[in-house]
């Protein structure tokens, strides 16, 4: 009896036991995985636009008028009569030379003059008494003609007595060094007491006018006669907005535009570029002379253009631009383009695409030529793992 006890009880045992195990071998089990979608990837489907191509050319502000101010006699300088730095007005006196000199030339030719006249007097009557003489040969021919080229002397030196004047008069009023145009001033070269000479080559002061400045910028004949050749073979065309824009050194952008007045007519043989001039307006006075500043210039108009992302652009081994698209049975394909210059962030594409394909931007990673994918278009939220 008590075997059979100890023998149920293993038994009983032994069943746990075995049905412990199976239990945690169900436990540990792993479930299936649920079948997996092929990777999403952001598009673009590909349109044509009209695109206004710019170039970017590098330059300097010059001003459209500027006046070296020189000494037009010689004199000392009594004072200067501006402020530095300060606008001036065309006519406005600068400097004031030692005019005592002058005065008394200018006296003395007025002396002169006022001698000559009173000669003249006599000579006129002389010549007009001898006219009705010899009429009634009270007087020869020969005194008569005596008198008339006295008075005739007497005139032409009564016209050079009155050139002297003039001249000690312009004189005179040249000892007033005025400003020949308005604009600002710059620094003195010269100071009180300083001799100065006419015609000198050292300026007493520049004067430079910045109510309108002109921007020299160079182009490449290369580039120009690339252009040329767009535009006549109907590749580009050409835009009626001739307005240049400014970039200023810091990037910033001048907020004025100006037209595009023209271009050189010979190549600087040492650069092989040729000068563009636009003019600009300045009312705030942002643009000062000899400024480095970029210049925007509207080319032409590219119509049907193509452009891609550059994120979207990548290089074969040989360097040559290409794409990946999504297409037929929604599989990767790589597409080899061709581009030809860059717009904003993209790039302008003259050969492999067409309207309608489907360029990928995100997701390039898992594009492997071949594979099939789910387009999305580029930016949407990506979709979310399938609800249970």
């Amino acid at each position: 009896m008590h075997q059979s006890h100890k023998k149920l009880f293993f038994f009983i045992m032994a069943t746990l036991v075995a049905g412990l195990s199976l239990t945690g071998c169900d436990s540990t089990k792993p479930a299936a995985p649920p079948p997996g979608g092929p990777p999403e990837v952001g598009i673009i489907v590909v349109k044509t636009e009209t695109v206004s191509l710019t170039t970017e050319l590098s330059g300097r502000t010059v001003p459209q008028m500027i006046a070296e101010v020189r000494p037009q006699v010689s004199g000392i300088i009594l004072n200067r009569r501006y402020t530095e730095g300060s606008d001036v007005k065309a006519g406005q006196a600068l400097y004031q030379i030692d005019s005592a000199v002058f005065e008394a030339a200018y006296a003395s030719a007025r002396a002169a003059q006022a001698r000559v006249e009173a000669s003249l007097v006599s000579l006129r009557l002389t010549e007009e008494r001898y006219r009705d003489l010899v009429k009634i040969k009270a007087v020869s021919q020969q005194d008569y003609d005596i008198a008339f080229a006295g008075l005739k002397q007497a005139e032409a030196e009564l016209a050079a007595a009155k050139a002297a004047v003039a001249a000690a008069q312009i004189n005179l009023v040249y000892t007033s060094v005025k400003a020949p145009i308005s604009g600002r001033i710059g620094r003195s070269s010269v100071t009180t007491g300083a001799l100065v000479t006419a015609s000198q080559p050292t300026a007493l002061a520049t004067i430079q006018q910045l109510d309108t400045m002109y921007v020299d910028v160079t182009q490449s004949t290369a580039e120009m006669l690339k252009l040329k050749q767009n535009l006549a073979n109907g590749v580009l065309k050409k835009s009626s907005s001739a307005q240049v824009k400014l970039l200023l050194e810091d990037g910033s952008r001048y907020p004025l535009t100006g037209p595009l007045k023209f271009s050189e007519v010979s190549v600087d043989q040492s650069t092989g570029s040729v000068t563009l001039r636009a003019v600009f307006p300045n009312p705030r006075k942002e643009l000062l002379p000899g400024m480095f500043v970029r210049a925007i210039l509207v080319e032409g108009i590219y119509e049907n253009a193509i452009l891609i992302p550059q994120r979207g652009v990548t290089r074969n081994p040989k360097g040559d631009a290409m794409v990946m698209i999504v297409g037929a049975e929604e599989k990767v394909e790589p597409r080899p383009i061709k581009v030809v210059r860059t717009v904003g962030d993209s790039w302008l594409v003259s050969d492999g695409l067409k309207t309608g394909d489907r360029v990928i931007l995100e997701g390039l990673q898992k594009a492997r030529p071949g594979t099939p994918v789910k387009a999305m278009p580029f930016g949407s939220a990506p979709a979310g793992p399938p609800k249970k």
